[in-house]
């Protein structure tokens, strides 16, 4: 059996409304899809987000009429039908294709990130088990590899760690399976520190770890704070991670972009820049608190 895919590019504001009418015309299913591959970052518990360009993407029955569909589609939105795409795609087993479009990624040198669903392909190395989940850092997104590297040329051993802003927990749980002796794992948003939660407890690390919310964050300096955030916030909060560091403590940032690399190394001066990487257009920086 075969499906016409009905794809339609529109603002977020139309996407709600455009999906409504297709669904009363008759559309099996309507999916939303990024259009120019923005990232979304930790949307708000119980909120879903869209894209400002967003591509609505609908399923009609191989014999579907489309002369109705195409008719009030023009009457009602003649500027997104204008650039409407229509194509024939074939049935598939969609639980294995989403499945599949998630492999195991291998971040550096005996450090992978691999779903539950696969077999790490290499046993013995240090695996962290992660599925796609809505909390931001799952592995894919430059900014987080670029932490995990980082991570993975830190000597953790025995050291005490804060996650600033952990979305998923994927830093928090690669510190630990790095030799980190304790991680406290912060986040503002509540879906996220339930994710982490989650996360630890299939990685086998709930005991190891502490999730909370910043307000609940002693004033213990620990050894090391990885905070992959964005550029806005690591600056306002540049005072008080730096308060949390040791003496000789590690800082490594991210989820910035590089042209904002020299801003936010402004606000960290008092610490001494050690690394910088760069993976496409994000950056990656650590410093050592003298």
């Amino acid at each position: 059996m075969a499906w016409l895919q009905l794809k339609l590019p529109c603002t977020n504001i139309q996407a709600e409304q455009l999906s409504d009418l297709l669904f009363e015309l008759s559309a099996v299913s309507v999916t939303f899809e990024d259009a120019e591959d923005t990232p979304i970052f930790e949307p708000k518990p119980g909120t879903m987000p869209l894209w400002a360009h967003t591509n609505v993407i609908a399923l009609f029955e191989e014999d579907a009429d489309l002369v109705t569909v195409y008719a009030v589609l023009q009457n009602r939105f003649p500027e997104i039908f204008q650039h409407h795409i229509l194509e024939r795609v074939e049935d598939q087993a969609w639980e294995k294709a989403y499945f599949d479009s998630f492999q195991p990624i291998k971040i550096a040198n005996n450090l992978w990130i691999c779903p539950t669903w696969h077999k790490p392909p290499e046993p013995h190395a240090t695996n962290i088990m992660l599925d796609p989940g809505v909390a931001f850092g799952t592995g894919t997104h430059p900014t987080t590899q670029l932490c995990l590297q980082m991570l993975s040329e830190t000597d953790l051993a025995n050291k005490t760690v804060i996650d600033y802003g952990c979305g998923s927990g994927i830093l928090a749980i690669a510190a630990l399976k790095l030799g980190a002796q304790k991680v406290v794992a912060v986040d503002i948003h509540e879906q996220a520190l339930e994710a982490t939660e989650q996360n630890a407890s299939t990685n086998e690390l709930l005991d190891k770890i502490i999730i909370c919310h910043p307000d609940k964050l002693t004033n213990e300096p620990v050894d090391v704070i990885v905070a992959n955030i964005l550029a806005e916030p690591l600056i306002k909060l540049a005072g008080t991670i730096i308060r949390l560091l040791k003496p000789q403590g590690q800082l490594i940032l991210s989820g910035l972009l590089t042209e904002q690399s020299d801003e936010v190394k402004k606000a960290y001066k008092i610490l001494t820049l050690q690394a910088e990487k760069i993976m496409d257009e994000w950056c990656c920086l650590s410093f050592l608190k003298r």
